[in-house]
């Protein structure tokens, strides 16, 4: 299967080159385990000890240049039509091959705004143009940020039914979190509950194991990146749980809320409910805008404003941001307008890009209610990728 994915991500790059007008997508890299290259793992699939050029060409051609020791494994994963295996220094064959291609566009794996696009160390930025010193190609160079933005977000059917995949395991959970939540437990013991599940499943976690997941109970809870803590699920207040897992290298990520019952309820307080329903219909209101050619920020403008004509705060933090080999995919994203996104707020939705879509909001008294669904854009809409939590999921003390 991830040879498979290599073949049609390498592919879909030509593509993407060529719709781009770029006549070269340049890799460079060295001792990738150590320093990875988030690139590598979407077209390459292997690690390289000594300085490497992975080379995709808008004709279709694709070159390894590599150090000679490695020259077997290359040849055995069979991902390359060519693969030039060099010993004392790569500079002369980098040379010869790119003069021999004689490219007007060349992208090398940085850049400014997106930490997937920015893999190229400054001193390997400062080696690759030693090594074209002399030539006019060192003038050619540009980041191949648009090229791996593409790429990443652009899912191919393989990598939707892999993502589906994750997300069925990842809701079943959420299931069974429901039936075993109970007032008077702890959110570590919930996580751990969570946690134990995967372990016994052979699931990996989609982020870091100290706030995945991340469980929040009544008011006043944790930020939306901390870790479970010792505070106590009580009646009368509202539970919520950030998690996914990784399965077959890609990720979920998933959002539901639950009030627990106080003595004599059968139904969740008005408060409660609006703050749920305001969260809901800010979800549904999105959907019913995304798109491909729609800016992230102007989305994120849609729930934002609805959720605070409702009076309630913002929340602190994008609407959402994309999916897929890691938890928080490509470029581009649901965000606001604010410095710290960067260009990445602006940047057009394309089709075949997955986005998480979560909004929350402070129910005073009560806790934060919270709902995260994660949505595939598609020709001319979008497409919920997970059914969507239409009801407040109510826990009987």
């Amino acid at each position: 299967m991830e040879r498979e994915i290599l073949i049609e991500k390498t592919k879909q790059a030509v593509e993407i080159l060529n719709e781009k007008n770029v006549d070269m997508w340049l890799t460079f890299v060295r001792e990738s385990s150590v320093i990875n290259d988030p690139v590598m793992e979407m077209v390459v699939g292997t690690n390289s000890t000594w300085q490497a050029a992975f080379i995709i060409n808008k004709d279709g051609e694709n070159t390894a240049i590599i150090g000679s020791m490695e020259e077997g494994n290359f040849k055995k994963a069979g991902l390359f039509q060519n693969i030039i295996p060099y010993l004392k220094s790569i500079k002369e064959p980098l040379i010869q091959y790119v003069t021999k291609k004689n490219p007007k566009k060349i992208a090398i794996n940085y850049s400014k705004n997106a930490v997937l696009a920015d893999g190229l160390t400054y001193g390997m930025y400062q080696v690759l143009l030693d090594h074209l010193n002399g030539t006019d190609y060192k003038n050619n160079l540009f980041s191949s940020e648009e090229i791996i933005s593409a790429l990443r977000g652009r899912k191919s059917p393989t990598e939707i039914n892999l993502m589906k995949d994750a997300i069925k395991e990842t809701l079943k959970i959420f299931d069974e979190v429901t039936h075993f939540m109970k007032p008077g437990m702890t959110e570590i013991e919930v996580a751990n509950f969570v946690k134990q599940k995967c372990v016994d499943r052979n699931f990996d976690l989609a982020w870091e194991e100290t706030h995945c997941p991340a469980v929040f109970a009544g008011p006043n809870p944790n930020g939306p990146h901390e870790g479970p803590s010792d505070k106590v699920l009580t009646k009368g207040t509202i539970v919520n749980m950030d998690f996914g897992i990784k399965l077959n290298g890609y990720c979920s990520d998933i959002q539901r809320t639950w009030y627990i019952l106080n003595d004599g309820e059968t139904k969740a307080p008005a408060d409660v409910q609006k703050g749920f329903e305001v969260i809901r219909d800010s979800i549904q209101m999105v959907a019913d805008k995304l798109k491909p050619g729609v800016k992230g920020c102007e989305m994120d403008d849609i729930a934002r404003n609805h959720i605070t004509k409702n009076g309630y705060d913002e929340y602190p933090h994008g609407l959402g941001h994309q999916l897929g080999k890691t938890a928080h995919d490509g470029v581009g994203g649901l965000f606001p307008r604010w410095e710290r996104y960067g260009d990445a707020p602006h940047l057009p939705l394309e089709e075949g890009q997955v986005y998480t879509i979560e909004p929350r909001l402070p129910v005073k008294g009560f806790g934060v209610s919270t709902i995260e669904e994660e949505v595939k854009i598609t020709k001319d809409g979008c497409e919920f990728l997970t059914p969507p939590q239409k009801e407040l999921i109510l826990v009987k003390p």
